[in-house]
């Protein structure tokens, strides 16, 4: 296994100096594309340093354009030559800015980009540079930076290769919105194998046509399965050996968990208990769960479900490190934007329909990260965990919901007085507002300077971890939801379990991540 230190590094600017222009801030970012697309939008990312993305250089395929300014930024080479000037030149976020590019030319792009630790941006599809001049506010993952009240993040790093090349990797969940990016980043780093694990062969089969072009479903590479297996799971580890798990699959919308607190328990606890039992049993070098900020404190099933799993995940980490086997961490998520049944997708779906938007309380703030700090998230602590810890990235101050709804229409160009906005009460189980960290959580800085760590402290693992989880499970199996409500309070001091026979509301919001 390869170390993974915990000290900081010093950081490596491989960056020519001209090309680092003075004052400049955001992410260092490459443009493909030197062409009337290209061209523009360097001119209004160097003329609006609120998008968050500072150019370094330019691609292109034209030998006639090397070495010529852009708007100020030098040609730096081809398009072949991605990775590697994406790493000579310490690039954070490479943006596509070629209109109507083949689709198997964009995978192959945002490949290379990925095996440098870069993001990926893109121009939306429908552009061209024939019909109209192009601006940097064409490009809609830019202004992210509003909605979540801060600069986005740059958070993986290349050395995340060292964790993945050559081994063989699976993703449970891999359908899903964080599962398939992770899945499209791993693959990047050139693993041995890539295994993607679902329950949901539809999501099995979009995800591979994504990733590879096709979906021919003959190789070993999808994985149909439910978690909640154990015998499928443990056949899954003896056959396919991974090395690496990133554990991703999951229930995480929290009024309906609220509502089948049993189903909670046999996906996010038993299912997570299946998983970290088979990687101990086959040797997995690492495993990296995928947790909510709701875990802190929790005051919802969704959370006490997810702080049980990272217990599990934290109560074996300790086992694998005396036995100097695998590194078993967690990483908790704040509400994700761009998940599947987020809340842009919400948002627009009810200012589509011309209904109003629905938002439980004036005052309630969440924490927001976009996908892509996410799955980074994920990289970095598998390649910086030791064991045991659960690590959370820093997202600034919490943020109104209702800022980000009027943000969100103001971009969609709709004045304040054309959103209607409804409140419908906080639901059982909801916080007025989150938190990263419980209050007897100690939070540790870690060798990235935006990512922190918590590590388990004694005083909060139950004593009897194993015989509390075994009266969950029989209570889970059987469906006795309330039995399953009063076995959770009695796992995790402090939880209130909260009994609702209220319908759930609509949400604004993504209830998980």
């Amino acid at each position: 296994m390869s170390p993974h230190p915990t000290a900081a590094r010093p950081h490596r600017d491989r960056t020519p100096l001209p090309a680092r222009r003075a004052g400049s801030t955001g992410l260092r970012t490459l443009v493909v594309g030197a062409g009337a697309a290209g061209t523009a939008l360097v001119r209004d990312l160097d003329r609006t340093p609120d998008f968050g993305l500072h150019p370094v250089g330019v691609l292109d395929d034209d030998p006639a354009k090397a070495g010529l300014q852009v708007s100020g930024s030098p040609v730096l080479g081809a398009l072949a030559d991605l990775t590697g000037l994406a790493l000579a030149h310490d690039a954070q976020v490479v943006v596509l800015a070629i209109p109507g590019l083949p689709h198997q030319r964009v995978r192959e792009l945002a490949t290379a980009a990925a095996a440098a630790g870069a993001a990926v941006r893109y121009l939306p599809s429908f552009l061209s540079a024939l019909r109209r001049e192009v601006v940097g506010s064409d490009m809609r993952t830019l202004d992210v930076n509003r909605l979540i009240g801060r600069h986005e993040v740059h958070v993986v790093s290349p050395d995340v290769r060292t964790v993945i090349e050559g081994r063989r990797v699976l993703v449970t969940g891999a359908g899903g919105s964080i599962g398939s990016e992770l899945c499209r980043q791993v693959q990047a780093f050139g693993p041995a194998a890539l295994y993607m694990l679902d329950h949901d062969e539809s999501n099995l089969h979009r995800l591979q046509l994504d990733i590879w072009g096709e979906a021919l479903l003959t190789d070993e590479s999808l994985v149909i399965a439910d978690i909640r297996d154990r015998p499928r799971i443990q056949q899954i580890f003896r056959d396919l050996r991974p090395d690496v798990v990133f554990h991703a699959a999951a229930h995480k919308h929290l009024p309906l968990l609220e509502r089948h607190p049993s189903e909670a328990v046999k996906s996010n606890v038993l299912g997570t208990d299946h998983l970290v039992e088979a990687a101990l049993a086959t040797g997995v070098e690492r495993f990296v769960l995928i947790s909510t900020d709701k875990a802190a404190d929790p005051t919802s099933v969704l959370g006490a479900s997810k702080r049980l799993a990272e217990l599990i995940v934290q109560a074996n980490a300790r086992d694998a490190r005396n036995l100097g086997t695998g590194v078993f961490t967690a990483v908790r998520f704040g509400n994700v934007l761009g998940s599947r049944g987020s809340l842009l997708s919400v948002l627009e779906e009810q200012l589509r329909s011309g209904g109003p938007v629905t938002v439980t309380h004036p005052d309630v703030t969440r924490f927001f990260m976009t996908i892509e700090e996410a799955v980074g998230l994920v990289l970095e602590a598998g390649r910086m965990a030791e064991g045991g810890e659960v690590f959370v990235l820093d997202m600034g101050e919490p943020v109104r919901i209702v800022d980000l709804v009027h943000n969100f229409a103001e971009q969609v160009q709709l004045g304040a007085d054309e959103v209607e906005i409804r409140y419908t009460g906080l639901r059982a189980g909801e916080k007025l507002n989150e938190a990263l960290f419980s209050d007897n959580e100690e939070r540790l800085p870690t060798a990235h300077p935006r990512i922190f760590a918590t590590v388990a402290d004694h005083a909060t693992v139950p004593e009897d971890l194993a015989g509390g989880l075994t009266g969950l499970y029989g209570a889970a199996t059987v469906n006795s939801d309330p039995e399953v409500r009063d076995r959770l309070a009695a796992l995790l001091p402090g939880y209130q379990t909260a009994h609702t026979k209220t319908p759930a509301l609509a949400t604004p919001y993504p209830d998980g991540f």
